[in-house]
């Protein structure tokens, strides 16, 4: 088994004791240095797998030694210790590349933390590669999107907050879970929350947990989603939609790593890291006083841009046939193939929703070709991203089906619609005595709709 080493970088003998000590019964080797000089020295001599470093050095400080370790060892991840308080140091150290950062007085399980997450980047994964659909399913052979991998591939490496801006549809969430999967959190949980889909009276509860009891309603103790992504990664999709009241016990939850629970005295301390996304202009909100500046300083440590998909045309039939043949899988049915003159009209789509709407059409088309074969004209192209409905169609061909009336006051329209196509397709199935190729006709739809149909209702 390697020998696990680490620098330590302090000019106070005391704190370099405590820290060796510390990391000496974990089972790794230390080297000290007091200075900088010194630490480049060692460095460059022994290679450590991790170094830790004081802020405030006799020549200089560990901002410096940050951005040497980016040009000479970028391998060897690097945490700063900073003075209490001090988070716009924090984020100027996470900003030059530190993995992580930890306050004095040090917190021995905080920093044992720290190091273990540190130490598991320098153990190669076996079967990892750079530009496989296991690293994130992150598809495409385009400029941008091998600028995107790569970009993702070293943010995993830092537990600094990441700020993900994109379109809707873009595959924001999908970028953050690769940053997730390659990084030393991976074996944890990553926990991906919709903000603008939490009504505000339940936000707290929803993300700091509650104890029973603590209100009407509260049956029993909720962890919440802070403390079930201990030791993962909390993604905040859309938190531009946060209310600032919300905003405020947020970016205390973030900078005190510690969140408490609804109807709690005590605070509960986590460990995890933020990945945050939205669609919106989020310094044109800060402008607007609807998003607070501190929070967005705070989980906009580093920025991370997802191209459109008009933006990577030359990706479009790769992740096409990837859609198809996911598509193919789920719904137990053969794949479809793309025609070029199909493909040629998908690269000329300006595509407003990205490819979310890819999927969409292509689903749909899935449902409607011929002989496992999606030409041009099956592609329904800047109308309704709804896959296709049964009851056009079975109003106009199953003469069986009876004339249902629409139920007065409030229906759920998409229950509704549902009942009757079910309704339709179980008439044709008695009809045909179970025979889907003859129901597919009866009903004047294809054999694959069919199928896709009866998938997606749950009549199998």
């Amino acid at each position: 088994m390697t020998t696990q080493t680490a620098l330590i970088v302090d000019d106070e003998p005391d704190i370099r004791d405590l820290l060796e000590i510390t990391l000496s019964r974990m089972g790794i080797t230390t080297y000290t240095a007091p200075d900088l000089v010194s630490a480049r020295d060692l460095l460059q001599q022994h290679k450590p797998q991790l170094c830790l470093t004081d802020m405030n050095l006799p020549d200089g400080n560990g901002i410096e030694l940050v951005h040497w370790i980016q040009q000479n060892a970028p391998c060897t991840p690097v945490a700063v210790i900073t003075a209490y308080g001090s988070m716009d140091t924090a984020i100027e150290s996470l900003k030059a590349g530190a993995f992580d950062f930890v306050s004095k007085p040090v917190e021995l399980p905080r920093l044992r933390e720290l190091v273990n997450s540190a130490l598991k980047l320098s153990q190669p994964r076996a079967g990892e590669s750079e530009d496989t659909e296991d690293s994130g399913l992150l598809l495409g052979d385009s400029p941008k999107i091998r600028t995107l991998r790569n970009q993702t591939r070293k943010l995993a490496r830092s537990q600094a907050p990441v700020f993900i801006n994109g379109e809707s549809g873009s595959g924001k969430e999908l970028v953050a879970r690769m940053i997730h999967l390659q990084g030393p959190r991976n074996e944890g949980p990553f926990i991906a929350v919709n903000c603008g889909a939490i009504p505000s009276e339940l936000m707290e509860s929803e993300f700091f947990g509650h104890k029973k009891g603590s209100f009407t309603g509260a049956v029993e103790n909720k962890p919440g989603l802070f403390r079930s992504a201990d030791g993962g990664t909390l993604f905040l999709d859309e938190v531009a939609d946060l209310p600032l009241p919300m905003q405020v016990k947020l970016l205390r939850a973030i900078q005190e790593k510690a969140v408490r629970p609804v109807g709690d005295t005590k605070e509960v301390p986590v460990d995890i890291r933020i990945l945050s996304a939205t669609h919106k202009n989020l310094p044109e909100l800060v402008q607007e006083d609807r998003f607070r500046q501190d929070l967005f300083y705070r989980i906009n440590v580093i920025e991370l841009s997802v191209p459109p998909l008009r933006e990577r045309a030359d990706d479009i039939a790769l992740l096409a046939n990837h859609i198809l043949k996911r598509i193919a899988q789920e719904y137990e049915c053969d794949a479809a193939a793309l025609t070029t003159a199909a493909i040629d009209r998908l690269k000329g789509y300006e595509f407003p929703g990205n490819v979310r709407e890819l999927e969409n059409i292509l689903e749909r088309a899935f449902t409607l070709c011929d002989e496992d074969v999606i030409d041009a004209g099956d592609l329904h192209l800047g109308g309704s991203m709804a896959p296709p409905s049964l009851v056009t169609s079975t109003a106009s061909n199953a003469n069986e089906t009876e004339n249902t009336p629409v139920p007065e006051g409030e229906i759920d329209l998409e229950g509704y619609l549902e009942s009757i196509e079910r309704q339709a397709i179980e008439k044709a199935l008695e009809a045909t005595r179970w025979n889907k190729t003859a129901a597919a006709k009866r009903l004047g739809i294809s054999f694959r709709a069919l199928r896709y149909r009866l998938k997606k209702l749950g009549m199998e």
